[in-house]
């Protein structure tokens, strides 16, 4: 087969991709909600430079077949990098799983054209995603070095996730589901036309819930409420998204945001009206049963090491940062490898002097 490249750094053009984008992503196994149209184009929308959008479109006559979205950065050194950026878990290229080789080979060598001086850095790809293809095809100077940790649990019906757990811990989970039903707390899965109203409250009950606390402070800017809202509701139409409501007394009081794909669910966002705490509830097993009933393949709880994730037993999966060079721009590889290095030894040496108390006596 023969199969055409192009390069697209037009944002209108990236617009007018959506029909042909949404059949290649269907055709992508390993594609998680973070390469879809909808979720990457909101987040150029909201987050992307002028000049600096890199779409490599590789096509069958007029059929796309194969998708690296990516933009150019400058720092730490010039390189192509996953549209997406901090707030997408995953990041990903998509290769129609039917062609076979000879599409990874034309992504692959697209790839290789376009970067000319610059690093090719792939951020966040999930064990077994479509850039690993890519990164066996590679002719140049590459490595490949961790990424973010994210914890995985089996995608079962919640009675079976709490099978899982040690008696003692399964009998608290069950007396927890018994609280939150004689609570009166009841699900309601928001239609496309009722998304737009749930995600503004669940912003709103995310910086009430952290009020006077530490929050990821990107979560509460106007941008990241439009790029939110702009794509979910078009995720919600397509299956790639679903939007729980929370009620009690007729009070919408908690809203969670789940991304799915073929293989992987994920909570992604939620919020929570203090009250819930206040009576008792146990937040986080409540988002977790309605996360399980959508879950195929994997049930992701996403990137973040936090202690109460740990209660569920799951497993450990660590994100992969493949970087790719030609030979001219071997020194950025090299660069970039050490600036890993460096920042995870500096988070090292942070977590040890925390862990003596501060360097107090």
């Amino acid at each position: 087969m023969t199969y055409t490249t192009q390069l697209v750094t037009d944002e209108g053009e990236f617009a007018e991709l959506a029909q042909d984008w949404a059949r290649l992503y269907d055709r992508c196994p390993s594609a998680t909600p973070f390469q879809s149209h909808a979720w990457l184009h909101s987040w150029w929308l909201s987050y992307g430079s002028p000049g600096r959008l890199r779409l490599l479109l590789v096509r069958d006559g007029a059929e796309l077949v194969g998708v690296a979205p990516l933009m150019r950065v400058r720092r730490p050194v010039p390189a192509l990098v996953p549209l997406g950026g901090a707030i997408s878990d995953y990041g990903d290229v998509l290769l129609d799983e039917e062609r076979g080789e000879a599409a990874v080979t034309a992504l692959t060598e697209g790839l290789a054209a376009c970067a000319r001086t610059a690093l090719i850095d792939l951020r966040e790809v999930r064990p077994g995603g479509a850039a690993e293809r890519v990164y066996e095809r590679w002719r140049g100077p590459r490595r490949r070095v961790g990424d973010s940790l994210c914890l995985e649990l089996p995608a079962l019906p919640m009675a079976d996730l709490v099978a899982r757990l040690p008696s003692g811990k399964a009998q608290r989970v069950r007396a927890k589901l018994r609280k939150l039903t004689a609570l009166g707390i009841e699900r309601h899965v928001a239609t496309p036309d009722e998304v737009d109203k749930a995600l503004r409250r669940l912003l709103e009950l995310h910086q009430l819930q952290w009020q006077g606390r530490k929050v990821t402070s990107e979560h509460l800017r106007p941008r990241f409420c439009e790029h939110l809202v702009r794509s979910v509701g078009p995720m919600v139409r397509s299956g790639d998204a679903v939007v729980t409501e929370f009620r009690l007394d007729d009070d919408v009081v908690a809203v969670d945001l789940t991304l799915l794909s073929r293989r992987l669910a994920g909570g992604y966002l939620y919020g929570a009206h203090p009250c819930l705490r206040e009576r008792k509830a146990d937040v986080a097993v409540m988002l977790l049963d309605a996360c399980a009933e959508h879950a195929q393949g994997t049930l992701s709880l996403l990137r973040g090491n936090e202690p109460y994730k740990h209660h569920w037993r799951p497993e450990p999966v660590v994100n992969q940062r493949l970087l790719l060079a030609r030979r001219r721009t071997a020194p950025l590889l090299a660069a970039a490898v050490c600036d890993v290095a460096a920042r995870r030894r500096g988070k090292e040496l942070v977590r040890t002097w925390r862990e003596r108390g501060g360097g107090g006596p």
